[in-house]
Protein backbone atom coordinates (compact mmCIF):
# COMPACT_ATOMS: atom_id res chain seq x y z
CA UNK A 1 0.00 0.00 0.00
CA UNK A 2 1.25 3.84 -0.68
CA UNK A 3 0.22 6.37 0.77
CA UNK A 4 0.73 10.33 0.63
CA UNK A 5 2.00 12.60 3.08
CA UNK A 6 3.23 16.11 2.73
CA UNK A 7 6.70 17.79 3.01
CA UNK A 8 7.26 21.02 3.56
CA UNK A 9 10.80 22.04 2.32
CA UNK A 10 12.85 25.47 3.44
CA UNK A 11 16.44 26.51 3.51
CA UNK A 12 18.21 26.90 6.14
CA UNK A 13 21.56 28.19 5.66
CA UNK A 14 23.35 26.27 3.01
CA UNK A 15 21.31 23.02 3.80
CA UNK A 16 17.50 22.41 2.88
CA UNK A 17 15.12 20.73 5.99
CA UNK A 18 12.52 19.06 4.79
CA UNK A 19 9.38 18.42 7.18
CA UNK A 20 6.44 15.68 7.14
CA UNK A 21 3.59 17.44 9.66
CA UNK A 22 2.22 14.38 9.33
CA UNK A 23 4.32 12.40 11.68
CA UNK A 24 7.16 15.31 12.73
CA UNK A 25 9.87 13.42 10.68
CA UNK A 26 12.21 15.59 9.17
CA UNK A 27 15.57 15.32 6.89
CA UNK A 28 18.14 17.83 4.92
CA UNK A 29 19.84 17.53 1.73
CA UNK A 30 22.07 20.10 -0.17
CA UNK A 31 19.39 20.53 -2.55
CA UNK A 32 15.82 20.39 -2.42
CA UNK A 33 15.85 16.66 -4.31
CA UNK A 34 17.89 15.21 -1.81
CA UNK A 35 16.21 16.80 0.73
CA UNK A 36 13.07 15.71 -0.53
CA UNK A 37 14.30 11.69 -0.94
CA UNK A 38 15.89 11.78 2.12
CA UNK A 39 12.74 12.61 4.11
CA UNK A 40 11.29 9.66 1.95
CA UNK A 41 13.89 7.24 2.79
CA UNK A 42 12.98 8.51 6.65
CA UNK A 43 10.05 7.97 6.25
CA UNK A 44 10.31 4.35 4.54
CA UNK A 45 12.34 3.36 7.97
CA UNK A 46 10.36 4.81 10.25
CA UNK A 47 7.08 2.56 8.61
CA UNK A 48 9.60 -0.30 8.19
CA UNK A 49 10.36 -0.03 12.15
CA UNK A 50 7.93 1.66 14.15
CA UNK A 51 4.80 -0.47 15.85
CA UNK A 52 1.76 0.33 14.53
CA UNK A 53 0.90 1.92 18.15
CA UNK A 54 3.45 4.28 17.44
CA UNK A 55 2.54 4.60 13.91
CA UNK A 56 -1.21 5.40 15.66
CA UNK A 57 0.12 8.00 17.95
CA UNK A 58 2.38 9.81 15.71
CA UNK A 59 0.00 10.53 13.01
CA UNK A 60 -2.33 13.32 12.15
CA UNK A 61 -4.64 12.79 9.33
CA UNK A 62 -5.13 16.37 9.23
CA UNK A 63 -3.03 18.72 7.97
CA UNK A 64 -3.70 21.72 6.61
CA UNK A 65 -1.25 23.51 4.62
CA UNK A 66 -2.40 27.51 3.76
CA UNK A 67 -0.74 31.12 3.82
CA UNK A 68 -1.84 33.94 5.81
CA UNK A 69 -1.42 37.32 5.55
CA UNK A 70 -0.30 39.41 8.28
CA UNK A 71 0.74 43.68 8.09
CA UNK A 72 4.51 44.02 8.78
CA UNK A 73 6.43 47.60 9.94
Amino acid sequence: MQRDFTAIIEREDDWFVALCPELDIASQGKTIDEARSNLQEALELFFETASEEEIRERLHDEVYITRVGVAVG
